[in-house]
């Protein structure tokens, strides 16, 4: 598509040219993305946000624009202009969508110089992070994170014409709000004009989507900044962008119909060689994605799923399992179909490997060709033994794991094996996308540290109706109405419905321990205007870094982030954060304490 909007300095991006043009007179800017020195000719791949050109310099054309093309070096920013003409038979490049042509130059500007990189631009090769993200500017010129980017804004764009196709409502919330410890550490914004007093960043505009609701406006979205000052590690980050909805007079159906077809249609549009594994997105309950994945995000890719065995070994005699079993722990199996082949070094380093999350070890069992084998064999009877092997599904060729601890400790290294499994036999393709719903979350969770409940989600979120009374006699077996969308063990989404009756609310805060005083200091805004007729509502947020990530097939979601933070909360880039003069502080009513 032909555009005016750069004619003073360009007549046409660098993608734009096909043989239609031959013949035509053009004027190109942009990078030199590479230069070659044919011994007479010189030859300039000219790069631009949109593509490649290949523009060439012929000293029997034009001496001087020849003489500037011997001085120009990679990163030079560039002006040519010249004639379009077929590249030589042999010689067209079916890897470029301007591969059938080149430009042969009849005048040429330097535009700008550049140093030489500190890294090379036109290749994609690994490069230490901390010098990537020290000259961000110069790492998103390089191909694979410019298509990160525009897959960014294509799926932003995307999902605003889905939830504007829906009736909804696109409205900014503030950055500068009240603060309302509940969860994850918030940061504090001095008010200058207030000593002592502060503003936070939100951790996500939950309250404020729930008060637009009260306000009637029934159905909102947001692409909304949310900002966490909490330790850095995987693939979080201190700032991050989600896609916010909230929604009036709606049940977990509602909320999740609109959320899957939005999340299908990003999906389709943006990676359509990526097939979805199945829809309607299958349903897993919390409970049953744990027991049978290891995790609430688990990855559907594959089949392989955890068995429990405690029936089978609680009086199998080996004090491991059945001391587990007595004491009310789980002892769970996993199969590994053809797993035999793995080598005792890659045993003995996921057994090294799962004592993160507090395993003691990790028991196996191996079907060899000539029968079980296992230094754990000697502790059990052989009919013992065939009852695991009944359950587990095991063959010939097949290794079974064994996680024997408290549920959380069982489930995380179970689930953990399962997924480096996976990736050890190839069985996690990367072009399918396997989502599902995990629903009915524990509506709490205890914290050992503290000895006390603490909200699973937030302290907002509804128990199912049929759970309310087991608030009082057995609060951790309350459910949730809370769901999570994962896709290949990520979670890329969550949400629930609210509470709106403030008696409820009352009970939820006191089972939480906070006191009506401090439920008042805290959150008496919204509160306050629950009392003026809120409706039913509830809502869901993407991580939209998160799920660019998947779709990219990237690492971390650094990499789908134009200027990320790095692992210790800083940008190399900016050299942030810094010291601010004093005078600055002082006016802030702020004194700095800086800690041994």
């Amino acid at each position: 598509m032909r555009t005016n909007l750069f004619a003073m300095l360009r007549s046409h991006t660098c993608n734009e040219l096909t043989s239609a043009d031959i013949g035509q007179e053009v004027t190109l800017c942009g990078w030199v993305h590479r230069r070659r020195d044919h011994g007479g000719l010189i030859f300039i791949d000219l790069r631009d946000r949109f593509g490649l050109t290949q523009v060439v310099s012929d000293p029997a054309e034009s001496e001087e624009c020849h003489k500037i093309a011997e001085g120009v070096r990679s990163e030079y920013v560039i002006q040519v202009k010249g004639v379009v003409r077929a590249r030589p038979e042999g010689m067209r490049n079916e890897n470029m969508e301007t591969g059938e042509i080149e430009i042969l130059i009849s005048e040429f500007k330097v535009l700008n110089e550049s140093q030489t990189p500190p890294f090379e631009i036109d290749q994609d090769k690994d490069v230490n992070e901390e010098l990537r993200l020290k000259y961000r500017y110069l790492d998103l010129r390089r191909e694979r994170m410019r298509k990160n980017i525009e897959m960014r804004y294509k799926a932003i764009k995307i999902i605003r014409e889905m939830f504007d196709a829906e009736n909804f409502l696109e409205i900014e919330t503030p950055i500068l709000i009240k603060g309302t410890p509940e969860g994850s550490r918030e940061y504090l914004v001095p008010a200058r004009l207030y000593p002592g007093q502060f503003y936070v960043l939100p951790q996500s505009p939950q309250q404020l989507k729930q008060l637009l609701m009260v306000a009637g406006m029934d159905r909102y979205f947001q692409i909304a900044r949310c900002f966490r000052d909490e330790d850095q590690r995987g693939d979080r980050q201190p700032e991050f962008t989600q896609l916010d909805v909230e929604m009036s007079f709606v049940d977990e159906e509602d909320v999740m119909a609109v959320n899957e077809k939005a999340m299908i249609a990003v999906v389709e549009q943006c990676v359509p060689h990526k097939k979805i594994k199945e829809r309607p997105f299958p349903r897993l309950t919390w409970q049953e994605a744990m027991d049978k994945y290891g995790s609430d995000k688990p990855d559907l890719r594959f089949d392989m799923p955890i068995v429990d065995i405690c029936d089978e070994v609680k009086d199998c005699g080996f004090k491991v399992f059945a001391d587990v079993v007595k004491n009310g722990g789980k002892v769970r199996a996993l199969r590994v179909e053809g797993g035999n082949v793995m080598t005792r070094k890659e045993i003995d380093d996921l057994t090294e490997e799962v004592k993160v999350f507090g395993a003691k070890g990790l028991a196996y069992l191996q079907m060899a060709e000539e029968g079980p084998k296992s230094p754990i064999l000697k502790f059990l009877d052989e009919s013992v033994v065939s009852k695991i092997i009944e359950k587990a599904g095991a063959k010939t060729g097949d290794i079974v794991f064994f996680g024997a601890d408290e549920f959380e400790v069982v489930c995380s290294t179970l689930g953990y094996v399962r997924l480096k499994c996976g990736d050890r036999f190839e069985l996690r393709d990367s072009n399918v996308f396997a989502f599902c719903w995990v629903t009915d979350f524990p509506l709490f969770e205890w914290s050992k540290e503290e000895q006390r409940l603490n909200a699973s989600h937030h302290p907002f979120t509804s128990p199912k109706m049929e759970d309310v009374d087991k608030l009082d006699s057995e609060p951790e077996n309350v459910r949730a109405r809370a769901y999570d969308l994962a896709v290949n063990g990520n979670e890329v989404g969550g949400g629930s419905i609210r509470i709106h009756d403030p008696k409820l609310q009352a009970k939820i805060f006191e089972l939480l321990g906070i006191s009506p005083e401090d439920a008042q200091r805290r959150f008496g805004h919204i509160l306050h205007a629950f009392t003026y007729g809120a409706p039913p509502h509830g809502g869901i947020a993407w991580g939209l870094d998160r799920l660019i990530m998947v779709m990219q097939d990237e690492p971390n979601i650094r990499e789908v982030i134009a200027f990320p933070k790095d692992q210790k909360a800083r940008d190399l880039m900016l050299s942030a954060p810094s010291e601010m003069p004093a005078d600055q502080v002082a006016e802030a009513h702020v004194k700095i304490i800086v800690p041994e």
